[in-house]
């Protein structure tokens, strides 16, 4: 079984490239179950139903979150209502949604997670991920997921590695969202699990994280507070393919995936 894993979508032209690219993706490379991070694919900032309905048309069959999931209280419902809109389950202040579902594949049951970092996260109060990964671990193998899948949304490398061996063994894939930038790791590591520390973003290449250049710059540089615009123009696609053993339930390969216009790179 194949998964596609694919990194924080970004703004109505990731959100638009996302619906171009993912059902030629599941097509050419036959996954079978598609996750998206979607914490920032509305215009603006955080997510819309809107933008949510974007990635189901595109093929997700569940959307995670991250910090930026409750920025919006118009999608509070949406979370409340749709079991496969995911924000970080250790969030403290969270009063909607829910950071864990099932999803019947017909032949298996696949368990979707997403949890919060607590290093470097500004503004987020949440709880201690790995005690909260250990809870719903425990819940997906008595509800009887075969398949068991983590959303990691933090800042620190060093959280996200940290995480990846301490799941190692216990779930099928965990992969890292929120910073952006894809990282050159995909591996499966030594128990089975495999692993990304970030999957990346699907969004404006020449952007800073999918922000206007010149905003990030002059803050930078002149500590100039101007509000954040999305960028606009050409796009790229990151993510993840996890080849899954359908008897062990582990992974068996681990492929980043790059796409642009002209480039379509798994390496």
């Amino acid at each position: 079984m194949k998964i596609l894993a694919v990194g924080d979508v970004c703004a109505p032209d990731g959100s638009a490239f996302a619906l171009k690219v993912i059902p030629h993706i599941k097509q050419k490379e036959k996954i079978d179950f598609i996750i998206v991070n979607g914490e920032n694919s509305a215009a603006g900032n955080g997510i819309t139903r809107e933008s949510a309905d974007i990635l189901f048309a595109a093929g997700a069959d569940v959307i995670t979150g991250g910090n930026h999931t409750l920025r919006r209280k118009e999608f509070y419902d949406t979370l409340d209502t749709n079991p496969f809109v995911l924000r970080p389950h250790n969030l403290k202040d969270a009063q909607s949604g829910s950071g864990y579902c099932l999803f019947d594949m017909g032949r298996c049951t696949a368990a979707v997670i997403n949890i919060s970092g607590q290093i470097y996260l500004e503004r987020v109060n949440a709880d201690n991920p790995f005690k909260c990964v250990d809870e719903l671990i425990n819940k997906a193998k008595s509800d009887g997921a075969k398949y068991i899948f983590v959303d990691f949304h933090a800042e620190a490398t060093s959280e996200k590695r940290a995480m990846g061996f301490y799941l190692d063994g216990k779930v099928s894939a965990v992969f890292g969202t929120h910073t952006h930038v894809q990282t050159a790791d995909a591996q499966v590591l030594p128990q089975g699990t495999g692993y990304i520390t970030d999957l990346g973003m699907t969004g404006v290449i020449n952007s800073v994280l999918g922000v206007k250049n010149d905003i990030i710059i002059n803050r930078l540089r002149d500590n100039d507070m101007s509000r954040f615009e999305q960028a606009s123009g050409r796009c790229m696609l990151n993510g993840c393919i996890f080849d899954i053993d359908e008897h062990t339930g582990k992974t068996k390969n681990a492929q980043s995936i790059y796409i642009t216009d002209t480039v379509y790179k798994v390496v």
